[in-house]
């Protein structure tokens, strides 16, 4: 009896990973319907993979805006941190994503979040002279004095960073 339960729990778990497997990448590719359909059937929202990477977090990476609002209407959390202490606002951030930024900012995100070398979406966006981003988190209320780890401002690590806009307008503020 007991090779028959360990045969059917190897099965179980070989089917579950193959499940858990297609839904990730349904995210990563933002393949709304299908996480539609398996929310409707009660798939947790803040889902996690192994490195701790949200549902939300692999939609909104890659720029996946219908499936980052559903996951963000059925109470998929903003502020979900992975496992390298991410969080969905600093990979929009990072990516130049305005349109995305915004919409986890109106879900809640918070522009001053931090990394656990206490960067903010700021510091990523200038860094990386996504200049419009850059220009919505001010907005927003981001800290541009804010320092991280280093003591390095966003203007001062986005011109480490070899930045040619974002310097100028961190600097202006």
């Amino acid at each position: 009896m007991s090779d028959d339960h360990d045969t059917a729990n190897a099965e179980l778990d070989e089917e579950t990973i193959r499940l858990a497997t297609k839904i990730f990448n349904s995210a990563r590719n933002g393949e709304t319907e299908k996480l539609r359909g398996w929310l409707a059937q009660g798939l947790p929202p803040n889902m996690c993979n192994d490195k701790g990477d949200s549902l939300l977090m692999l939609a909104s990476y890659h720029g996946h805006l219908e499936a980052t609002q559903l996951l963000l209407e059925q109470g998929a959390d903003p502020e979900l941190y992975n496992d390298n202490g991410h969080h969905p606002l600093s990979g929009a951030a990072f990516k130049g994503h305005l349109a995305m930024a915004e919409l986890l900012v109106s879900h809640g995100a918070s522009v001053n979040a931090r990394s656990p070398d206490d960067k903010t979406a700021l510091m990523f966006a200038a860094m990386f002279d996504n200049a419009e981003v850059v220009e919505y988190l001010l907005a927003q209320g981001a800290d541009p004095r804010a320092t991280d780890s280093r003591g390095m401002t966003a203007s001062e690590l986005a011109s480490a960073m070899g930045a040619t806009r974002t310097p100028a307008m961190l600097d202006a503020v």
